[in-house]
Formats: structure tokens, C-alpha cells, sequence
């Protein structure tokens, strides 16, 4: 007996970019200790009070079976913040509640998708893109961000490959760069998805985590909001990763078949998750602000020891927990100096290279260890990258 072809070839048929991070896990549970600056996971917990609420709930007895699309109180809490902060009217009936990010990129993929259709996505990516979409039977085509553009995508790169496609996946604040895309950026790329009709999936998981520019959801785009599916989560603006709890916003006809797919899927989200997410939403701007500061700040850290050097380059992240470093001085491919940092240093970052080709001779640095470390570590980086660059 064997697997389906849509669960057999989710890879693609090569590797899922998580090699040093799994080497470094290997090297812990060894007794090695080591740095890790590879995944997105904050370095503080869930806060006490949402914890408390969430106990609260569950105690009171919300741990039946949840409505589907969603409490209708979440559902209208985040209509209104998407309200408020886009300026494009949302209402409980654009919401459907999902079981963290990663199931409504599926969700909205699957939504728009039939077997076989292309979708396309930017590289560099989030390092599940591909299979998520080979997941919901979409042929993946990703084109490239240059770094000489500091990976603002180009609207002729998308409009060149959107014939005959069905969908385009869109990550600002990006991961892994850090790149905020630019008001001309997303206009540009909307006027690509109207003109090819394409459905837009806009992942926005990091909208409270900006630290220049503005975030712009495309919904919010003339011509856009019955085009484009919006993700969402609580994970990174709240600190509630392993609660899993996200959302997809979109049209109401869209969103009522995606209810009909979770009905048939994940059949909701435990109801005191939801009742702990509906508490943190209500803490207000203030409480997001305070999750948020520790990257701001260290990006400034960062950017000071960087300042210092001439070997490792930076690119300029606007948003984000992530920086993207180019340490192609050194003659190493990304994941060659990724490995090689990892034996010598025992630091882990991610190779540009998890996350396509476009980030080649890059690493993914995650600002998520204490202040000190994180800038230890980062200086320790910066003079191993300068050692190899004076023997290349």
C-alpha cells in the first residue's frame, strides 16, 4: 500500500530546509549547548493573564464542541480590528476562526484551488509555501525577489508567469528577509492580480511588528478586497504560538465555503482558546506594542554590531523578528557557513537556502534569545564570517 500522491510529493521530491535547525536539536539533546537562532518563537511565554483567562474558560465550561466558523465574539473582535486598522469595512461574516496560521494558508489554497492549478509564491519564502500548496493539489511556481532589489518584488517578474495561474501568495512583513513591501510594491502587484484574475492570499501574521515604513494589507487596495484572502494569527502578535489559533478574513461567499471545509476538516478551535484569544485581542494596541518591543530593540543592537564590520551584509528589514544576513564574502553557500558556524560556535541560524534560491549565500537570523546572547552571538558571527572571508 502506499501514500497519495498529494501527501507523497508535499517535498516535492527534496528537502524540507530544516537540516541545520534539526543538527543543532541533535547537538542539544546530546548535552552541546547551543545558540539558536533559527525559528520564530518568541522568548518569552504566553502571558500570564491570557493563561489565566484561558484556565478560566475552561473551567467554566467552554471545552465542548466550539461553533465552526468561530465564537461570534472573536469573529467580531477581529472584524472590528481589521476594520480600524484597514479602513476596508469587515464584518463577523468575513471571519472564519482556524487552528493557527498554517491551517488557513491551507484553507485559502484549497478554497481557491483545483487539482493541478498553478499558484504562485515569492522566493524567498516561508519555508512551508511549497508543500502547503502541493498539500491542497496546486502546482507551486515561485518567483524570485532579488536582492539587488532589497526583495521588493517586481510586478513585470509575477505578470511574466501569471497566465493560466489561479492564485499569488504574499508575505509582508516578510519571512525570512524582514522586508516590509512598499505601498508601490503591493499596488503594482494588485494591478498584476486584477489583470490576470488572481485570487490573493496576503499572510500578515506579522502586521503588529513593524519598525519602518507601514504596513498595507492589499484588501485594502482599490479593486482588491473580493480578490484577496487574508491570514492572520495570534501566534506572533500575542505570543500564543502553541495555541494555534489564526483566521482567514475574505469575501462572505468565500469564507462560508471555507466553513463548509472545516466543518469537514478541523471542525473549529477548542472554545477557551478562542474565549483566551478574544481576552488578549481586548488588551489593545498597548499589550502588542510590549510583545513586539524585544525585536525592535534588538534589531537596533543588531544593527549596531553590523555597523561595525564590512564583511557580513545586511538586508534592510522593516518588520519582522528575522534579519537576513549576506555573508557571501565568505565563499560559503548559505547553508555551508550555517553548518560550519554550528560545528564551530554552536550557533544555529537558518541557510537562505531553506527558504529557495533567491536568498542564496544568505542566513536567517531570529532575534529571539535575551539581549546579551543575541548580540554576542551576533558578534561571534560577524568575526567567524570575517576569518573565512580572509582565507576565500
Amino acid at each position: 500500500m502506499q501514500a497519495s500522491k498529494r501527501i507523497s510529493t508535499i517535498l516535492g521530491g527534496g528537502s524540507d530546509g530544516w537540516e541545520v535547525f534539526l543538527r543543532a536539536r541533535e547537538m542539544i539533546d546530546g548535552g552541546t549547548p547551543v545558540t539558536e537562532l533559527t525559528i520564530g518563537e518568541h522568548d518569552i511565554r504566553t502571558a500570564a493573564p491570557i493563561l489565566q483567562d484561558m484556565h478560566r474558560s475552561a473551567l467554566g465550561g467552554h471545552t465542548g464542541y466550539a461553533a465552526v466558523p468561530g465564537t461570534a465574539e472573536l469573529r467580531d473582535a477581529i472584524a472590528k480590528r481589521v476594520t480600524e486598522r484597514t479602513g476596508v469595512p469587515t464584518k463577523r461574516e468575513n471571519v472564519m476562526i482556524t487552528p493557527g496560521g498554517q491551517a488557513a494558508l491551507f484553507a485559502a489554497h484549497t478554497a481557491v484551488i483545483d487539482p493541478g492549478d498553478t499558484a504562485l509564491y515569492l522566493d524567498p519564502y516561508y519555508a512551508t509555501y511549497p508543500g502547503t500548496l502541493r498539500g491542497a493539489s496546486a502546482t507551486p511556481l515561485a518567483i524570485q525577489a532579488h536582492a539587488s532589489n532589497a526583495f521588493q518584488p517586481r510586478a513585470a517578474d509575477i505578470a511574466a508567469v501569471a497566465k493560466g495561474a489561479k492564485s499569488l501568495l504574499v508575505n509582508s512583513p516578510n519571512n525570512p528577509t524582514g522586508v516590509v513591501y512598499s505601498r508601490e510594491t503591493l499596488e503594482s502587484i494588485a494591478d498584476v492580480c486584477k489583470e490576470h484574475d488572481l485570487w490573493l492570499i496576503s499572510d500578515e501574521v506579522y502586521d503588529t511588528q513593524i519598525w519602518e515604513g507601514e504596513h498595507i494589507s492589499p484588501r485594502a487596495l482599490d479593486g482588491m478586497a473580493e480578490r484577496t484572502l487574508v491570514i492572520g494569527s495570534m501566534s506572533k502578535s500575542h505570543a500564543m504560538t502553541g495555541s494555534r489559533i489564526g483566521w482567514v478574513i475574505g469575501p462572505e461567499a468565500m469564507i462560508e465555503h471555507l466553513i463548509n471545509l472545516a466543518t469537514h476538516t478541523t471542525y473549529g478551535v477548542a472554545g477557551f482558546i478562542q474565549d483566551a484569544a478574544l481576552f488578549a485581542l481586548v488588551q489593545g494596541d498597548d499589550f502588542e506594542v510590549e510583545i513586539a518591543e524585544p525585536f525592535r530593540r534588538r534589531r537596533e543592537l543588531a544593527q549596531n554590531v553590523l555597523a561595525q564590520q564590512n564583511v557580513v551584509g545586511v538586508v534592510p528589514n522593516g518588520g519582522a523578528m528575522y534579519m537576513m544576513l549576506d555573508v557571501s564574502a565568505t565563499g560559503l553557500s548559505g547553508q555551508d557557513f550555517a553548518f560550519a558556524l554550528l560545528e564551530k560556535h554552536h550557533i544555529a541560524v537558518m541557510p537562505g537556502e531553506s527558504f529557495g534560491t533567491a536568498a542564496a549565500g544568505h542566513v536567517r537570523v531570529a532575534m529571539t534569545i535575551e539581549d546579551g546572547a543575541f548580540e554576542e552571538a551576533l558578534k561571534t558571527l560577524c568575526s567567524f564570517a570575517k576569518g573565512l572571508a580572509e582565507k576565500a
